[in-house]
């Protein structure tokens, strides 16, 4: 199974960077209209439909990772309903109404529930044994099912916990062992969060932590003595405590709220969030937003914006702009980044541009906020190079910063100024920054973003009104040939393109198989790509780049390479040229990003070239 995957293992995915589970499946049920009263759990059988509808939900905000309704799928849970014998039919069923509303996209995590037995009957070796053979059922049958890991939740007694883990012995998937704590931080036979860890630990479980009972800011302090930087970490608070309205229980922790913990659980180390009690898709969405703001999540689909794409602009490609022109033409074009000034003074800037003018280069690429720092803004950069040079800005537009009113305003005012030509980016989160404590927006993504501009060039606004006259953005798009989730990153080259991306332009690439396969995966989608090139400027300056840098790879010849070389910026220069010579016949252009601002190394290349 895990051979045929094209996403990464789950544990590989979870230490690359912070992830987020679902949030309750009870709480959806029930809002659907189900009894307290029936097993959610049989529902998987009788009403499938439902089930699958409330994975769908999650899905659709962002959650990388949706539970079975499985919960109290065991024999001893299900006894109370009169349908212990159904326990394996269930489970399989669980795990094919998750696959189904996956399809591939996330990890589908086997929920284990307790038993209901209390720990005194635990105690009885009869009754034990008879709980192992409950969660030996449950383990078995999801893992089997083709679960990817195995949840073990609501665990208010450790001591049954680790009988269920016992269960789990030899089933060869991830375990993820979670237990409620209550408002001392204790479990109801005693153990404290550091007990809790050590005794799952020592049972051989990947991912600890806690859920239900308590809300986000109360479960996160009480976790907070698990934290050491090596440990994988994750908790499901409820929406807060439960209060009764008309017979029914309402959480009172706001999405929002909820958000805003999920951030700070993230910074202190917990590696994925997910929601339990009371928890619905709204609270979910902004635990996808925090997730994004620290290097994780992925983007909801609900929130991109909202108008239909646009396939034919009103204004043909090579009408547009000169760089729209050569990319219509099928010519080989060259991009090189520059990147504003740090403070108020744009005269060294300009100078380095000027100096690219007739070498051969086409656009001048520039960043917005780059790697998350504060820099002279670019569009106000792009019309001083419009005004004062000969050379033809290529500007980033990135979704961090702005809200969905303010991406609409800077991109009109953008095209009033003259600016034509955009790289559609979501940007680097606040935390890889100077101001790691800053606000991210992102009421967009990249996908959202070329939507609305490709709506704009149609004269269409985001609300779906027909504005005055129509908009002339190139629009170029981002992709990382080297990504860890090489899959993902090839649907979301997908969903650029149909969200009307003309043009891809790569990160830095260092080995032409890396690009290869890339051009591979995206033949079908007939889009021109620009190569990612990037001289290294010194041993260092690589493996920062290869280590700190997402989507960005330097082979180990390379660095062998580097080392050797009497003056490693030179050999950088080389490195690049020998790059772009052997791809130059597969992709349409060079996107060349000189390191520190250094356009002479950019004009070697070419020269070299």
């Amino acid at each position: 199974m895990w051979g045929m995957d094209p996403r990464p293992l789950f544990l590989d995915a979870l230490k690359a960077a912070p992830m987020v589970f679902d949030g309750a499946t009870g709480t959806m049920l029930y809002d659907r209209g189900i009894y307290l009263s029936r097993s959610f759990d049989e529902l998987c059988l009788s009403r499938p439909e439902l089930v699958r509808d409330v994975h769908r939900d999650y899905i659709d905000v962002g959650v990388q990772v949706i539970q079975t309704n499985s919960y109290g799928a065991n024999p001893l849970a299900l006894a109370q309903h009169g349908l212990e014998e159904k326990s394996e039919a269930i489970c399989r069923a669980a795990v094919d109404v998750a696959q189904q509303a996956s399809a591939g996209r996330v990890y589908v995590a086997g929920s284990v529930g307790p038993t209901g037995l209390l720990p005194k009957d635990l105690l009885r070796n009869r009754t034990r044994r008879d709980a192992f053979d409950a969660f030996r059922v449950v383990t078995t049958t999801l893992a089997s099912s083709g679960a990817d890991l195995l949840l073990f939740e609501t665990f208010g007694y450790l001591g049954e916990l680790e009988i269920a883990i016992e269960a789990s012995y030899d089933v060869r998937v991830p375990l993820v062992a979670q237990v409620s704590f209550d408002d001392e931080g204790l479990t109801l036979d005693g153990a404290g969060p550091e007990e809790v860890k050590s005794r799952l630990l020592s049972l051989g479980v990947d991912v600890i932590g806690a859920n239900c009972v308590l809300g986000p800011e109360r479960l996160l302090d009480i976790m907070d003595p698990m934290v050491d930087g090596e440990t994988l970490l994750i908790m499901q608070p409820n929406a807060g405590y439960p209060r009764t309205v008309d017979g029914r229980a309402i959480y009172q922790a706001s999405p929002e709220t909820f958000g805003v913990v999920a951030r700070r659980a993230f910074k202190r180390g917990i590696r994925a969030v997910g929601g339990c009690c009371g928890t619905t898709p709204e609270h979910m969405r902004r635990v996808v937003a925090a997730a994004r703001m620290m290097g994780g999540g992925t983007q909801s689909q609900r929130s991109r914006a909202p108008v239909a794409t646009v396939k034919e602009p009103g204004v043909p490609l090579a009408e547009r702009s000169r760089w729209g022109q050569k990319i219509a033409r099928g010519e080989f074009a060259i991009s090189v980044e520059v990147s504003p000034p740090l403070g108020l003074d744009p005269t060294k800037t300009l100078e380095k541009i000027r100096s690219l003018e007739g070498s051969g280069v086409d656009v001048v690429n520039i960043p917005d906020g780059p790697r998350a720092t504060v820099r002279m803004s670019n569009i106000a950069m792009a019309k001083r190079v419009l005004d004062e040079t000969g050379m033809e800005p290529l500007v980033h537009f990135c979704a961090r910063d702005r809200n969905l009113l303010g991406l609409q305003s800077d991109l009109l005012g953008a095209h009033a100024l003259g600016i034509h030509n955009l790289v559609v980016i979501t940007g680097d989160p606040p935390k890889v920054g100077d101001y790691p404590d800053a606000t991210a927006v992102f009421d967009l993504d990249s996908v959202g973003m070329l939507q609305m501009a490709s709506g704009l060039n149609a004269g269409i606004d985001p609300a779906g009104k027909a504005v005055k006259g129509t908009t002339q953005f190139v629009l170029a798009t981002g992709a990382e040939p080297a990504a860890l989730d090489f899959a993902r990153e090839i649907e979301r080259v997908r969903d650029k393109v149909e969200a009307g991306a003309e043009l891809v332009m790569t990160q830095p690439v260092y080995d032409p198989d890396t690009l290869e396969t890339f051009l591979g995966a995206i033949q079908d989608v007939h889009v021109p790509v620009l190569v990612g090139i990037l001289p290294l400027a010194s041993v260092r300056n690589a493996e920062f780049l290869s280590n700190n840098v997402p989507g960005m790879r330097v082979p180990d010849d390379i660095l062998d390479r580097l080392r050797k070389a009497d003056d490693a910026a030179q050999e950088g220069v080389r490195i690049a040229a020998e790059m772009l010579a052997a791809v130059k016949s597969r992709v349409q252009g060079a996107y060349i990003m000189p390191p520190f601002g250094k356009v002479r190394l950019a004009l070697d290349i070419l020269e070299r070239l």
